[in-house]
């Protein structure tokens, strides 16, 4: 009898081990395998807004990363994916779990996109072009926005012709799959945050639209990174409208001839029939010529009051410019800049 219940002992404790055995190697296989990407660090898994269960599931199973997706599915329910998805571009690293990988979509621990809007960015289409092509949504419904007047007066009182007036230069992070109206709610806030209540009052108090002091600051931009000099080119551009005289900006021609890198303009840059070609037509162009820089913005609003209607660069080329009140002066100053490119040899 003894023997019996001994067995019996043994035999349930056999059983138990057997069990403890297979439920051990079902969590490392359901929890704890790992995926091997062979060749790469990492990889991508792009999840799009209004993808359900079986997109998910289509989309890990593209990578290749899976050996048994059936097993991944069953797992992916069984963690409640199918309840939590969020949209959004996922790391997946070499050496993941298949729990890591469902819990990264399951708690939207998605990737941070970059988005570096620089002085590399020449234009509005440049702009869609660069953003189109790191996010999800299309270049239309980023033109369809912008082409809205509603929209762009209530998001920030811009007219869509002024429409690159609205982008702050700098990173914005965002995740891949944001939608049309949060990404511009992003860019409102960085435009307010420079257009605030202080210098709105200053744009009113010098006679100028915001879109106005924009512009002449990303003409003053162009000409001078430095900001004593900006002040006085934004001195000299705001003397020639008050005066009603063309403003001559060599950066509007580069920007109306497309010819960013130009380190020369020439006379036959000046024929081009452009609205931005301040050589034919008086006032401002239509809207600014590049991202601007607050320190721009800000030495616009506090320009340098004086008498000069004329400056050139400085033959050195060192961002500094000669400043005249009279055009024999100018004159001088030009040709001593002229013989400064030709001998660097510097023809366009």
């Amino acid at each position: 009898m003894a023997k019996k219940k001994k067995s019996g002992i043994l035999f349930s404790l056999f059983v138990i081990l057997i069990v403890v055995v297979a439920a051990y190697v079902g969590y490392q296989i359901f929890f704890q395998s790992k995926i091997s990407l062979k060749d790469k660090n990492y990889t991508f898994i792009y999840v799009k807004n209004g993808d359900g269960f079986d997109d998910v599931i289509k989309a890990v199973a593209t990578e290749e990363i899976i050996e048994n997706m059936e097993t991944f599915e069953w797992l992916a329910k069984k963690m409640e994916l199918d309840k939590n998805i969020h949209p959004g571009k996922y790391r997946i690293t070499n050496g993941m779990t298949t729990r890591q990988i469902i819990n990264l979509i399951k708690y939207n621990k998605h990737e941070k996109i970059k988005l570096t809007y620089n002085f590399q960015i020449h234009n509005i289409e440049e702009f869609i072009a660069y953003t189109d092509e790191r996010l999800e949504m299309d270049a239309t419904e980023i033109e369809d926005f912008i082409e809205d007047e509603k929209k762009m007066h209530d998001y920030f009182k811009l007219d869509p012709s002024s429409g690159f007036a609205m982008i702050v230069p700098g990173i914005c992070e965002v995740n891949w799959a944001i939608n049309v109206e949060d990404f511009f709610s992003l860019l409102k806030d960085r435009y307010f945050k420079v257009w605030n209540a202080n210098r709105q009052k200053q744009a009113k108090k010098i006679g100028f639209s915001v879109t106005e002091v924009i512009t002449i600051a990303s003409i003053v931009q162009s000409e001078s990174s430095i900001k004593s000099e900006q002040e006085k080119i934004a001195g000299v551009y705001i003397n020639r409208l008050k005066k009603d005289m063309l403003l001559q900006a060599d950066p509007t021609l580069k920007f109306a001839n497309n010819n960013f890198d130009a380190q020369r303009v020439l006379d036959s840059d000046k024929n081009i029939n452009s609205p931005y070609n301040t050589y034919l037509y008086k006032g401002l162009p239509p809207g600014p010529i590049c991202l601007t820089s607050t320190q721009a913005i800000d030495a616009t609003l506090n320009y340098s009051w004086h008498n000069y209607i004329f400056f050139c660069a400085k033959p050195q080329l060192n961002g500094f410019s000669d400043f005249s009140s009279t055009y024999s002066q100018h004159q001088r100053y030009a040709v001593a800049y002229q013989k400064a490119l030709d001998k660097r040899g510097i023809k366009r």
